[in-house]
């Protein structure tokens, strides 16, 4: 689940964790579609992909405070890097929760 605790809200989303290599590169490609979110964890580069997705993702990257400083929404086959290094990124399908620029997070 994620706790927004900028506003309070408990967005109950399973939360699975990228924690390693295999996990960050496999991502969520070939995935036909997901109901929960995909939080990497150790990261070396906030560089991402969409390749060989199959749906629109909302990207939150987020700092060592887990305060969001930045968000995109990507379709499949697009890359993208952020304006600094994130410590966490958040993805989860386009509009499936709303969250913005500023919101401390924390997940349960």
């Amino acid at each position: 689940m994620i706790l927004n605790k900028t506003s309070g809200e408990l967005l109950n989303i399973r939360i699975i964790y990228a924690d390693n290599f295999f996990k960050r590169f496999k991502g969520l490609m070939l995935k036909k579609d997901i109901d929960f979110g995909l939080l990497f964890t150790n990261l070396k580069d906030s560089t991402i992909h969409t390749s060989f997705m199959r749906f629109d993702i909302d990207v939150y990257f987020l700092d060592k405070n887990k305060v969001i400083y930045e968000k995109t929404s990507l379709k499949p086959w697009k890359f993208y890097k952020p304006k600094k290094q994130a410590s966490y990124i958040l993805e989860i399908k386009k509009d499936m929760i709303k969250l913005k620029i500023g919101d401390k997070l924390d997940f349960i």
